[in-house]
């Protein structure tokens, strides 16, 4: 079979390329997957580049996410049969090729509502949205949550889902034009961190209230200033370091205002347990019926992941990248 194999953690071109391996066979607990598409994420990129914080072996095929059908399934496998359409997040890589197996307890059943290159584009960032919303967190009706990096692919999908919960949602850009699709989809205000300070439009905004929640994505100088906007016994969602791991005083800003902080990774989501499966059936019923969108921006060919790769570093898509490998499935 054919798949995008990743021979080094350099960030080379030449480091991607697509070879002929042997198809793989499920396990016990296991199902092999007919890929129709794959979803690209940031740490896909990171992975790509060696600076992934969870450590991967080389080489190894890329792909951390996928939609598709099943073919085959693995002994002790009960729920999932064959020709099941399906969507699932792989944690050690392996969506970009004609086939991969999956283990079962992290298969996302699909409705027929949900065709496969949208099916590619929502489960981890949509179930990383959700968890950090509802599982190592609470978001309540009236909360005041700050988004980082809310034009974002994770970020408009915590815009939507907190928006549902009854929340007001606030966030910043770092590029010019990210605030248009997080305003549609249902934030109250967007700050372009380059054009005006953040925490003084946002405290003009909350009129001094202290936020109840941030989910931070960037890190460094800019999660360090928004402790300034939380309340006392507040929430801080950490899922990425774009801009630098939080800086040495976290403890000195934590304890001012016992503040709980939570740096959360989707491979460590209650896999089988009635929180994943929680999530799964509010996303997927979501998605199916339109209420939270999304947003496929651009559609690449299996050969040209790199070309995708660099795009989402470009910090200029507002959405989803995925990757076509058999679109005709």
């Amino acid at each position: 079979m054919r798949a995008m194999l990743l021979s080094a953690a350099n960030g080379t071109p030449e480091s991607l390329a697509v070879v002929e391996v042997a198809k793989p066979e499920p396990g016990p607990g296991e199902v092999l997957v007919e890929v129709a598409y794959g979803g690209c994420n940031f740490a896909d990129t990171m992975i790509w580049r060696g600076t992934y914080p969870h450590p991967k072996g080389f080489p190894m095929v890329a792909g951390l996410e996928i939609a598709g059908r099943v073919v085959a399934v693995g002994a002790d496998v009960a729920d999932v049969r064959v020709g099941d359409r399906v969507a699932a997040f792989l944690e050690d890589g392996g969506g970009f090729a004609e086939f991969c197996v999956v283990p079962a307890e992290r298969i996302i059943p699909l409705p027929d509502a949900i065709p496969f290159d949208v099916a590619a584009a929502f489960p981890v960032q949509a179930l990383t949205a959700w968890h950090m919303l509802h599982t190592v967190s609470t978001t309540r009706p009236g909360d005041l949550v700050l988004v980082h990096a809310i034009g974002g692919g994770v970020g408009l999908y915590l815009t939507q889902l907190a928006v549902m919960a009854g929340a007001t949602v606030v966030g910043t850009v770092g590029t010019a034009g990210k605030e248009r699709k997080a305003l549609d989809y249902g934030a109250a205000l967007v700050v372009n961190r380059n054009e005006a300070d953040f925490v003084t439009e946002i405290q003009r905004f909350t009129g001094g209230r202290g936020l109840d929640k941030i989910v931070d994505s960037t890190g460094a100088g800019i999660l360090d200033a928004s402790f300034a906007l939380m309340r006392d016994l507040g929430h801080v969602v950490s899922f990425g370091e774009a801009e630098g791991r939080p800086l040495p005083n976290l403890w000195e800003r934590l304890v001012r205002k016992s503040l709980t902080f939570t740096r959360f990774h989707l491979g460590h989501a209650p896999f089988g347990a009635p929180a994943w499966q929680a999530g799964i059936d509010a996303v997927t019923a979501a998605v199916a019926d339109g209420s939270l969108k999304v947003p496929v921006e651009a559609v690449f060919p299996l050969d040209e992941v790199a070309a995708m790769y660099r795009r989402l570093e470009s910090r200029e898509v507002a959405g989803k990248l995925v990757l076509a490998v058999n679109p005709a499935l």
